[in-house]
């Protein structure tokens, strides 16, 4: 390979993250500024708050809020603009969880649940946050297992009105955004019993504060207090004594409930009925991966700058010159904290993208009546996994922007320990990482347009007992051009290049489908001997999240591969080219036990892999400024001055990008 300096078409790469939606990227660049929205420090949990309500209603004058709601309450219907605009909040995160609370979860409820006399009733008010709710799901005693949630809502067909009640303190609801201080009615989600049957959760519109602000009667509230993070947000729980709420009140979309007591629903099947519910939310958890990539970018951007622009120690000089003091980027081992995960990051944006993307056009084709249970399935599948390794990524990559910016990123003047905090529960919030790991490999074991909804334990191993699966390899991106290089890749051998494309997507999905074929095994297996079925699936544990995290590395290698397949600017193809190949070579150098022990590396092979990714380091330091500002993440919005004090070099010091 031959090395050669890139000029890089700056603008192209931009509009090339910007993606699809860029229309709504270069909007909230305009909208989100001044001192509005400028990222702040110490202030008080209430003051904060306050902050934040008022950021709100601003965005609520605004096209913002009408993006994910229908035309005919005033909205766009754009649902892939909603999340793009959500992901977009970064100047104060616990704005764009608010915007998420009352738009997406609230209102977005509403939408996907309710009918249309709901959804003239209610929308117009959540749109401009003269009504603004809550989204009361999880409960202190379940999180992640929705469908066993304890709050009941009985139906008395003497009043025509359900009564909404907490058991006990296990079920009362917790860590509900908007309940402590604004929030004036909630999409609660309870078990419904109507004419002496239980019909599974439903949800149903219940108020919980009056016009002046005073709990309803028979709701009783309570501050969840000050969090670790997102103090803008007033999280709080909530208990409900008998509460009388109108039949009307019940979001009926999938469940409904006569004046007799008469209950009936398009879905006879009371598991699918519940996860196609489910399903429907499932903008919330791509908006959580779409929210986490921004905040990683964040911290990227502030700490790849300071390391392009802070100096530390000399190198030694041959000829008599004076000695310099050498910027930190240039040390390797500062590449490697910072470029691979850089890498990481495109490649999930991407993902990321694709997954909106998809989810725009499911949820087009739904409002038009048609549903595809199969591509349904395989987005909430594919949602769980981004939204499980993006948040991971998040947390990961800010604590080690925090760690490369020394004590500069503790001060919290320079935004780090603020996007730490504030970003930390995303790995745990609309769903816990470990569960979705599992959803997702479940998702990849069973066929679910035979096996619809069956995700419990029992259910997934007596099919694996029953039968051997084949892992089934399906693409989203660019599937021609994907499999074209696989096709064309020249197998396992010792003189491919490591840089191969098509031999790269070989050995990431050739890892999948191994690791996912041994776990049917194992089930089927362990299953024939007798064993009892939550013992067979808890056993397996780490070879379930390991298939989920090797499908996502494949899936994020080839949406990495398909957004560079768009590019039109070849200087530009071959820099996000050679970040690509730091992608997976660094996942493969961080799984290399794995490659080794199934003998797909060699063990001078493995070393090579190391090398390669030193190489990639030293080559990309160059452009490493230019690649995290392409995310065009304001600079208000970093409000970092470690990040804003100089000029920063876009062609540093070090070696150009091998482009050969």
């Amino acid at each position: 390979m031959t090395d050669q300096a890139l000029k890089v078409d700056e603008a192209e790469l931009r509009g090339l993250l910007d993606g699809r939606w860029a229309r709504v990227r270069e909007r909230a660049r305009d909208l989100l500024r001044g001192e509005e929205f400028a990222p702040v420090s110490g202030l008080s949990v209430e003051d904060h708050r306050a902050r934040v309500l008022t950021q709100l209603k601003a965005l609520a004058g605004t096209e913002v809020p009408g993006f994910g709601f229908p035309e005919s309450v005033g909205g766009s219907d754009d649902i892939g603009a909603s999340v793009v605009a959500f992901e977009m909040l970064v100047c104060d995160m616990s704005l764009m969880v608010k915007v998420g609370v009352q738009w997406g979860l609230f209102g977005g409820a509403i939408r996907a649940l309710g009918t249309e006399p709901h959804h003239a009733e209610y929308l117009p008010g959540v749109m401009s946050v003269d009504l603004p709710g809550c989204f009361a799901m999880t409960e202190t005693g379940h999180g992640s297992d929705v469908q066993h949630l304890r709050t009941t809502a009985v139906y008395d067909p003497a009043t025509e009105e359900f009564v909404v009640h907490t058991p006990d303190e296990s079920a009362r609801k917790d860590y509900i955004g908007n309940a402590a201080r604004d929030g004036r009615m909630a999409v609660v989600f309870a078990q419904l019993s109507a004419d002496g049957a239980e019909h599974g959760v439903h949800a149903l519109m219940v108020p919980v504060r009056d016009a002046e602000g005073r709990p309803m009667p028979g709701v009783r509230i309570e501050d969840c207090g000050t969090k670790a993070g997102l103090n803008g947000v007033d999280n709080g729980r909530l208990w409900f004594d008998q509460v009388r709420v109108p039949r009307t009140n019940l979001l009926n979309r999938y469940g409904d409930v006569a004046a007799d007591g008469t209950y009936t629903s398009p879905i006879e099947n009371k598991n699918r009925r519940f996860f196609t519910m489910l399903g429907t939310l499932i903008r919330g958890r791509i908006s959580v991966a779409g929210g986490a990539g921004t905040a990683t970018k964040a911290a990227l951007a502030i700490a790849v700058r300071y390391a392009d622009t802070r100096r530390q120690f000399t190198r030694p000089s041959a000829d008599g010159r004076p000695e310099q003091e050498v910027r930190i980027l240039d040390y390797l081992a500062h590449q490697r904290k910072l470029l691979p995960a850089l890498a990481r990051t495109y490649g999930l944006h991407f993902a990321q993208e694709e997954l909106v993307a998809r989810l725009h056009e499911l949820y087009a084709a739904q409002e038009r009546g048609e549903r595809d249970e199969h591509a349904q399935r395989e987005l909430e599948s594919r949602a769980a996994g981004l939204k499980a390794i993006a948040t991971w990524h998040a947390t990961d990559t800010i604590q080690t922007c925090r760690e490369a910016c020394g004590g500069a990123g503790y001060l919290a003047e320079n935004r780090i320990p603020q996007l730490k905090a504030d970003s930390d529960i995303f790995t745990t919030f609309e769903g816990d990482n470990t569960v979705l790991l599992q959803q997702l490999t479940k998702g990849l074991l069973t066929n679910f347009q035979e096996h619809f909804g069956d995700l419990d334990q029992l259910g997934l191993v007596k099919f694996m007992a029953g039968r051997f699966v084949e892992a089934v390899i399906e693409r989203t991106a660019a599937t021609p051009l994907i499999e074209r290089l696989v096709a064309a890749a020249p197998g396992r051998g010792t003189e491919t290049s490591l840089y191969n494309r098509g031999w790269q997507l070989e050995l990431l999905e050739d890892r999948e489908q191994h690791v996912i074929e041994g776990l049917a095994g194992r089930l089927r297996r362990a299953r024939k001997d007798g064993s009892d079925a939550f013992d067979v699936f808890n056993q397996a544990q780490d070879h379930v999240l390991t298939a989920g995290r090797a499908h996502m590395d494949r899936v994020v290698l080839e949406a990495f591969v398909a957004g560079i397949d768009r590019c039109g600017d070849q200087s530009t193809t071959k820099l996000l080219n050679r970040l690509c190949d730091l992608y997976v070579l660094s996942v493969v150098e961080e799984d290399r036990a794995w490659f080794l022990e199934h003998e797909r590396l060699s063990t001078s092979r493995a070393k090579a892999v190391t090398q390669a990714v030193n190489d990639l380091c030293r080559g990309l330091r160059p452009y490493a400024v230019t690649l995290a500002d392409a995310f065009g993440l304001r600079d208000e919005w970093l409000g970092a001055p470690i990040a804003l004090g100089a000029e920063h070099a876009r062609q540093g010091d070090g070696a150009a990008v091998s482009t050969g």
